[in-house]
């Protein structure tokens, strides 16, 4: 592709960057010669292996500074940032400050402890999820020792030969050496929205960046066209990486969700803060001792610190995104997790992602009929119609097959070389034959694409494209006794062809020829038209219940492809795409939604299949459903995709066929390309939402039970039934360890059986606040009337009724914990008995309540001592009754679903 530069004997050559420790100034400047002899580099076969090693220790990874990791000192003295632990470190204060060394110390060691634990466990999700991203990391095509390579675009090194293609991410500050129609997309960089044309001939010194039209920059896109370049700077040394924002934004992401916890937490800890005001007023009005009001406050200042909430909403968001990942459906973005849970429609591209995306040749119509190519010896495919046909296809190609025959490439284009092969054509015998020397690469507007290929007689020039767009450019006809004029009868005759083709759910390209005298001709004009092709890709056989479970999660599936609409209702009605009242319609029905009246839109809202549109088309229908108050996902591959995947709810690339554009514009990235990947990313994030749900409402139901708990016996002036040391050890133990586990849970199948949840709904709606206040009094009401009983009817020593009341609290909320299955889930054998971290975090409770009442030192500091017979006996009572009420109010709700 390249040509070796006559750079002479390398001991010759100007010190490379390696011995003179700097890059060359002013690259567009400086002749690709030139340049090369610079950097020491040969561009017909790259840096050697061992240059690129010397290179990238003194230059460093080809990474911009957002992409550090967040360090350990970091995570860690971000434990200490919030408010819930600013409430607890003012506890600790007070109880210093009036003598209480005891329960200062001990709150002091408890912040310790829960941020140790929200360090390390913090520390494993960030890890995780640098992990995560990593998966969806920029590669690059690379010239290294004569080969060429696929390396992460991280590695790259000054003097590199990079290659590029429409839809590719500039991985690196490129010096062009080669551009074949070549246009990129810098408004990443320049602000500008238009393309621009890039081109190798050298500029002068001084020339403007935005005019720099032989240089590609880090972060840019290829929109259309091919090249080569050589990287003259990477990483922080790229025109982007000198931009001082960029070097600022290594900032935490921060979801939607993550914000509404952390209000939350605010929210609690304020009312809590409004109530013990109000309770240690009213001590103090009353004349109660001020140590008494004090151990009051702090009790309620302890029991209001949801100390286990930031630390499982990172864990339960890392562990489902690695899930995701372990199923092929890498996410980009944090905040994708919970919109994909609300998702309710999914407009999903045809090829390769309902279909196999590996094609075959399977039909040709040509003028003398019907062939099949991989059936030798028909007797209708004489007259070289045929091979002309393959020829074509095969020349007009940017694939290459692989030594299984795999091929590397577009699946179509893979197929003609495949089929060629079959027939004793090989691609690499064409170009020996006929050097091409020109591309026009296929765009959008055109949808054609044309090589020009030098011969005895001038130029072929091999066309292949859309049917409608090929035939019209067609004059004349190929046949078995020569070429004759194509008239318009003959035209319509083929056009028909076409759609009979289509309707067999083929996809059909229209290939095309002519002789030109110089390269420079237009390749669409005056055409001659040699046949149509029919390619067969079958549907993927994972499709079908993927789309029942769609239909039963109340999620509307609309196929958007770019093929004939007969292709695409022959696809839809194999896969068993519910295609609805209004059928199929073409993209060209997309109107902006602003000039289309009530009817059109409704119409248009009730499609299930769109066929032949383009990207903008896209950004309407995307337009149309997200009015309506849908959740869009958009499926996506090319660079054009690239606006449509960046305006859905739920952008997604496909990661095998799909650009590098268009993964990086995606929320998510489908490794394996297939639609189940889709609707299991859908389950997943239905099942992380529901975790997070979950272990909130047991988290606050347990805390406000504590809260009732102290303000009630405040209010009536009753000792205190629990001490702040041992709310405080309740809650590192309850909150956090089943909790943890609620939010790694698998879920259950079930929440694909439920209509999508409304995006705007928050975390707790009003039932699950009128919930965790029931549950908080159920829990409260047994707590305390056992304290009582302690108290008042057995007559215990206040130690001993403190210390029954704190094992029956602790009992309550571990037993609390079989109470946050679905109301549909059976009693028995559900998504919390079927958890087995639910019954590591039970077992690890009990062992530390064990370790409270029976080891001695620890024993002392939470003053607790030997319930009794009369303690054992109310205990277990009281640690079932918000358990038996839960299932009850359960079982109650679903008999009442049910009628």
């Amino acid at each position: 592709m390249m040509t070796n530069p006559e750079s002479g004997n390398p001991e010759k050559q100007s010190a490379g960057p390696e011995e003179s420790g700097g890059l060359p100034e002013n690259p567009w400047s400086l002749s690709a010669e030139e340049l090369a002899r610079q950097l020491d580099v040969d561009p017909a076969k790259g840096l050697q292996n061992a240059a690129a090693q010397r290179r990238r220790r003194q230059h460093g990874p080809n990474k911009l500074q957002k992409t550090k990791q967040k360090s350990a000192l970091a995570i860690l003295l971000a434990q200490f940032a919030n408010l819930l632990v600013g409430l607890l470190s003012v506890a600790a204060l007070a109880a210093l400050l009036f003598g209480k060394w005891i329960e200062g110390i001990a709150i002091g060691i408890a912040l310790i402890l829960n941020a140790v634990i929200g360090f390390f466990t913090e520390l494993k999700a960030t890890r995780s999820m640098e992990a995560l991203r990593q998966l969806g990391e920029t590669e690059a095509r690379v010239c290294r020792g004569g080969e060429t390579r696929v390396l992460p675009a991280g590695e790259l090194v000054p003097g590199d030969i990079v290659i590029l293609d429409a839809g590719d991410l500039v991985p690196a500050d490129l010096r062009l050496v080669e551009a074949n129609n070549l246009q990129a997309d810098e408004s990443a960089l320049t602000g500008e929205s238009t393309t621009v044309t890039k081109q190798p001939e050298s500029l002068d010194a001084d020339t403007p960046l935005a005019e720099r039209s032989c240089m590609l920059f880090k972060g840019t896109a290829v929109t259309a066209g091919s090249g080569a370049g050589i990287a003259v700077a990477t990483g922080m040394r790229t025109e982007l990486g000198s931009i001082a924002e960029l070097a600022e934004e290594a900032g935490e992401e921060f979801t939607p969700l993550e914000k509404r916890l952390e209000r939350l937490g605010r929210r609690l800890v304020w009312a809590t803060l409004a109530v013990g005001v109000l309770v240690a007023a009213a001590g103090i009005v009353g004349g109660k001792d001020l140590l008494l009001v004090l151990e009051t406050s702090i009790a309620m200042a302890v029991a209001a610190v949801p100390e286990g909430l930031p630390i499982v909403a990172t864990i339960a968001l890392a562990r489902g995104m690695w899930r995701m990942a372990h199923h092929k459906a890498v996410i980009n973005r944090l905040s994708s997790v919970e919109t994909l849970g609300a998702t309710t429609v999914i407009c999903t591209d045809k090829t390769g992602t309902l279909t196999e995306n590996r094609m075959r040749l399977k039909r040709m119509e040509l003028a003398t009929g019907t062939c099949d190519p991989e059936a030798a010896g028909q007797e209708e495919c004489d007259g070289g119609l045929l091979e002309r046909g393959l020829e074509i296809g095969i020349l007009c190609n940017n694939a290459s097959l692989t030594e299984d025959e795999s091929g590397v490439g577009e699946p179509m284009e893979i197929a003609f070389l495949q089929a060629g092969r079959e027939h004793g054509i090989l691609r690499e015998q064409l170009l020996k034959q006929m050097p091409e020397v020109r591309e026009e690469a296929f765009s959008a507007e055109t949808m054609m694409m044309a090589t020009f290929h030098e011969t005895e007689e001038g130029c072929r020039v091999a066309v292949k494209g859309a049917p409608e767009a090929v035939l019209d450019r067609c004059t004349r006809l190929a046949g078995a006794d020569g070429d004759v004029e194509l008239d318009e009868e003959q035209r319509e005759t083929w056009k028909n062809k076409n759609r009979e083709m289509a309707e067999a759910g083929l996809r059909v390209l229209t290939l095309a020829e002519k002789t030109v005298s110089s390269q420079d001709a237009d390749p669409y004009t005056d055409l001659t038209l040699i046949g149509l092709a029919g390619l067969w890709d079958p549907p993927r056989k994972a499709v079908k219940d993927a789309l029942e479970g769609c239909r039963q999660a109340g999620i509307r599936v609309i196929m958007v492809t770019g093929d004939h609409p007969a292709t695409a209702r022959s696809v839809a009605e194999a896969v068993g795409l519910d295609v609805g009242d209004e059928g199929d319609r073409s993209g060209e029905e997309l109107q902006p939604a602003g000039e289309l009246n009530e009817q059109q839109r409704e119409q248009l809202l009730s499609t299930a299949i769109f066929a032949r549109v383009s990207p903008d088309q896209k950004l309407t229908l995307i337009d149309l459903h997200q009015q309506k108050g849908e959740i869009v996902a958009m499926t996506g591959d090319g660079v054009n995709d690239a606006p449509a995947l960046q305006k859905a709810d739920i952008g997604i690339a496909m990661g095998q066929r799909g650009t590098q554009v268009a993964r990086e514009a995606a929320d998510m990235v489908l490794r394996d390309d297939e639609f189940s990947t889709i609707v299991t990313a859908v389950y997943h994030g239905r099942v992380i939402f529901n975790n997070i749900r979950k272990f909130i409402f047991f988290l606050l139901s347990g805390n406000v039970s504590e809260i009732l708990i102290i303000t009630l016996a405040a209010l009536v002036n009753a000792p205190l039934p629990l001490l702040p040391l041992q709310i405080l050890y309740l809650n590192l133990i309850g909150d956090v360890f089943p909790a943890l586990a609620l939010g790694v849970g698998e879920g259950d199948k079930s929440v694909m059986q439920k209509p999508p949840r409304d995006p705007d709904e928050p975390v707790l709606t009003k039932a699950y606040w009128l919930a965790i206040g029931g549950y908080a009094v159920v829990i409260a009401a047994a707590v305390l009337a056992a304290f009582a009983l302690a108290l008042m009817y057995y007559d215990l020593p206040r130690q001993q009724a403190v210390t029954i009341a704190f094992l029956s609290l602790s009992l309550a909320r571990l037993t609390h914990v079989f109470n946050m299955r679905d109301v549909e889930s059976p009693v028995f054998l559900n998504e919390i008995t079927r958890n087995p971290y639910i019954w590591g975090a039970l077992v690890i409770c009990l062992a530390l309540l064990a370790g409270a009442l029976y080891v001695p030192l620890l024993r002392d500091i939470l003053d607790l001592t030997a319930p009794g017979r009369e303690g054992w006996l109310l205990i277990p009572a009281v640690a079932l009754v918000p358990l038996l009420a839960g299932q009850a109010a359960k079982l109650l709700r679903h008999s009442a679903k049910s009628r």
